[in-house]
């Protein structure tokens, strides 16, 4: 299995100046690790001449895939500098999608492409960074790393993790290889029961059911205040339904009820997952009738139509989750392709969710689905009826607190972490 990963490895090194010319993110991800171990250095030998704390200080290095692993892992960041400033953060990404948009966090000391998994490449990286522990959040498993950072004594975490008793990588007979991988680990800081209980029954005792750390993340945004005052304009006194990271698939259910006439006074805000310039013009066209851009309404002055149902689209990254303060209802994509996308945004403003199907691995989506926080639905005749349920005032207030209760039963994960990072010698 090892061979078999290395040749994989190898495939991928040798594929991806390939991919690069059709697919732009593989051209980022080429890119971003071009000369990656002589960029670390360089930076690390800056961070290393700068310090002139009297303080102890602790390098830690935190991995994460892309964009929804990195605001799991930002709370412990937070949290980390907060207590000790001066204790050093070295954040790696795997993904372009992540990385492009996070590469100037400002708590982050270093912030850089994780170089590609081979023995060589892990042990440099390693050596170059120096880190007193490590910490991977959720899904992210890398063999030559885990390996080199175990044979190193150096304390390596994962955070947020989820574990199924019927993963067949982890738990089949010919798992050997994977069940590996989480022997190098420290200890596994996880978000539910059942991944305790399946790693307890695969003799992994160095478990701690904590939570997710999104939440503690999601629960101060309502509190930062943020606000867009042409956000507020454009929805004046309108009910608001917020169509978060949506696809096409999504859109086709929910267009169909902006020419509904019981609906006709709410105001629309989309924001859909991919803002390319083709995407944003195929949603126009589809749309019964006019609607604004946010560049346009922000930059050009744009006027408000004076015509309803309102319709606004968010054509950028990273307004998404301080939006949900103008909603009413939020709907959160993805439901009918791959998985759904973040959905304790909108909660943590007390917002119902609707979803499509594809929800079964996210816990919060199946305890929120349980406790009337959330609703699945599967075309636009499930979709119309629960929003004319959630039109409804004593429905729509127990939906909404049984949200707001999801997130205050569940807050706390950083903490736990904390305490045990505070503690650890390198030893469980």
């Amino acid at each position: 299995m090892i061979f078999i990963y290395n040749i994989l490895i190898f495939i991928v090194k040798i594929g991806l100046p390939i991919a690069a010319h059709i697919n732009p993110k593989a051209r980022l991800w080429l890119d971003g690790r071009k000369d990656i171990l002589k960029k670390i250095d360089n930076k690390i030998a800056d961070i290393n001449l700068k310090n002139a704390s009297p303080l102890p200080i602790k390098r830690f290095w935190i991995h994460v895939a892309s964009l929804g692993e990195f605001e799991q892992g930002r709370p412990l960041i937070e949290a980390i500098k907060n207590e000790n400033p001066q204790h050093q953060i070295i954040l790696t990404f795997f993904s372009p999608s992540g990385y492009e948009i996070r590469k100037n966090y400002p708590l982050a000391d270093g912030i850089f492409y994780l170089p590609l998994d081979t023995a060589d490449i892990a042990t440099r990286f390693l050596d170059i960074i120096k880190p007193d522990i490590a910490i991977f959040v959720k899904y992210e498993f890398w063999y030559h790393y885990l390996r080199i950072l175990k044979q190193k004594g150096i304390p390596t975490l994962l955070v947020s993790g989820i574990f199924r008793a019927k993963q067949f990588a982890w738990w089949s007979p010919y798992s050997y290889f994977f069940k590996k991988m989480l022997t190098c680990f420290t200890h596994f800081f996880v978000q539910n029961t059942p991944s305790v209980l399946t790693l307890k029954k695969h003799r992994f005792e160095n478990v701690t059911q904590a939570g997710d750390t999104r939440i503690d993340r999601v629960r101060n945004i309502p509190n930062e205040g943020k606000r867009f005052d042409v956000i507020e304009k454009f929805v004046e006194n309108a009910p608001v339904f917020v169509c978060g990271s949506t696809w096409e698939a999504d859109e086709n259910v929910i267009l169909p009820l902006l020419q509904d006439a019981e609906f006709q006074d709410w105001a629309y805000i989309f924001a859909p997952h991919d803002i390319s310039k083709s995407n944003i013009e195929r949603l126009v066209k589809s749309l019964p009738q006019q609607a604004i851009l946010y560049s346009d309404f922000e930059k050009n002055g744009a006027k408000i139509p004076n015509i309803f149902p309102k319709i606004l689209i968010i054509d950028n990254v990273g307004m998404l989750s301080a939006l949900y303060r103008y909603g009413r209802i939020a709907y959160i994509g993805g439901g009918f392709g791959k998985g759904i996308h973040n959905t304790l945004e909108p909660i943590a403003f007390d917002l119902p969710v609707l979803f499509g199907t594809k929800y079964a691995k996210f816990e919060e989506a199946n305890h929120l689905i349980e406790t009337g926080g959330a609703f699945s639905i599967a075309n636009y005749n499930q979709f119309r009826a629960c929003m004319v349920a959630l039109n409804e005032a004593s429905h729509y207030e127990k939906s909404a607190m049984a949200a707001r209760q999801y997130i205050l039963d569940n807050q706390g994960a950083t903490q736990r972490i904390m305490d045990y990072i505070r503690n650890t010698d390198g030893t469980d």
